[in-house]
């Protein structure tokens, strides 16, 4: 993450706060994933099997992000969405962190948060074709209504 508030494409975050400022306001687990790109356990986050209508936001910024009307049912282990909110929502980064498997990084584009990762083409029904593997603790649900 950049320190600087900037995004990797060089423009500044709409929400940027220094890294003491983002400690005071996540948890030690929030901050794990969401600031320095951790991942929970599969199988273990709150919204892996959700089934409340509403809108999924940034858990750091608030940033709407996914809709449940978006969600399905994926069995990875993290909750999966076919596309995000409004196409300027989250942005992507090419990530390389385990050799020989490159994957592309979702980010809330509010504020540079890790998400989570999109895969494409794995066979899954839906209108995409693409996977948002989001981690719950990066989002916060707000029910519908």
């Amino acid at each position: 993450m950049s320190e600087h508030g900037l995004t990797p494409s060089g423009r500044e975050y709409p929400v940027t706060l220094t890294d003491a400022q983002w400690r005071e306001r996540l948890s030690r687990d929030e901050y794990g994933v969401l600031r320095q790109g951790g991942t929970e356990r599969p199988f273990t986050g709150e919204y892996t099997d959700a089934t409340t209508e509403g809108t999924y936001s940034c858990r750091a910024c608030g940033a709407d992000l996914f809709t449940s009307e978006t969600k399905f049912e994926s069995h990875c282990g993290w909750p999966s969405f076919f596309t995000p909110l409004a196409g300027d929502a989250v942005e992507y980064l090419e990530d390389t962190s385990i050799p020989g498997r490159p994957r592309t990084e979702v980010r809330c584009a509010t504020c540079g948060s890790h998400l989570g990762h999109v895969f494409e083409g794995e066979g899954y029904p839906t209108p995409t074709d693409q996977r948002y593997c989001i981690n719950s603790i990066a989002v916060r649900l707000r029910p519908k209504g």
